[in-house]
């Protein structure tokens, strides 16, 4: 059972979350709008984490999530216009990862470590 949940706003979610999906490969698991387009709540998950978005103003900590292929991540998020702010990269505790910003300048870390 998940008990924390990173939250990433949007100025325009319904756009951030088709980059989301197409960049980093989450998926929707819900969506919900008012009558006047607003996204009041979204959950998109990747492998067996979560992230809840919504309408609001982009920025904060980041968001740190664990892949399989860093290399082959940070590759497809770069071809859907990803800013690289940390090239990809073996750490010295263990990691291979890289951080990127979407295209409202919230700050994403992709990489293999596990605490």
């Amino acid at each position: 059972m998940r008990t924390v949940y990173p939250l990433v706003m949007y100025r325009d979610p319904v756009k951030a979350v088709d980059w989301l999906t197409q960049a980093f490969g989450f998926e929707v698991k819900e969506l919900h709008t008012s009558p006047e387009g607003r996204v009041e709540h979204g959950e998109l998950l990747v492998g067996t984490g979560m992230i809840m978005t919504g309408t609001g103003e982009p920025g904060g900590p980041g968001v740190y999530v664990v892949v399989d292929d860093p290399d082959a991540h940070h590759d497809r998020a770069v071809a859907a216009g990803a800013v690289v702010t940390r090239e990809l990269s073996d750490q010295s505790y263990g990691s291979r990862d890289y951080a990127c910003k979407d295209p409202e300048g919230n700050e994403w870390y992709f990489g293999t470590y596990q605490p």
